[in-house]
């Protein structure tokens, strides 16, 4: 009679094992499925293009769409253009330079947002055009 007892425990510890890798492997699987998703919300294209769109469309002037696209050029420019614009907005040159920064922002969120997701990717961070 011990001999069936023990079977019947090693049988149980085996269901037990099962379960317990089961219960692992899919653990495992759901994590994997998590992170692909992460990555795939946090890499993708559509992100960065609505970031940037409304990025340019409410502080264009500062360039900031531009670090967001990794234009670190082009954003030093608008950031520099921007602040020569406040420091002689008194002598009236500046505020047209301040016009005319806002008004670029402004124009690339639109084009920014209007493109498709394919689109803009393949213009802004594949093929790497930095104006317009």
């Amino acid at each position: 009679m011990e001999e069936n007892k023990n079977e019947g425990y090693d049988s149980t510890k085996k269901n037990t094992d099962n379960t317990a890798e089961n219960f692992e492997n899919e653990a495992k699987n759901t994590a994997n499925e998590f992170k692909e998703g992460w990555n795939q919300a946090t890499n993708n294209g559509d992100n960065k293009k609505l970031m940037a769109g409304i990025l340019a469309i409410v502080l264009g002037s500062l360039g900031i769409h531009k670090f967001i696209l990794g234009y670190n050029k082009e954003g030093i420019i608008l950031l520099v253009a921007t602040l020569i614009g406040y420091a002689t907005s008194c002598l009236g040159v500046g505020v047209f330079i301040l016009m005319a920064t806002g008004i670029i922002g402004l124009i690339e969120g639109i084009i920014y947002l209007t493109k498709s997701d394919e689109e803009f990717y393949n213009t802004y961070q594949i093929g790497q055009k930095p104006w317009f």
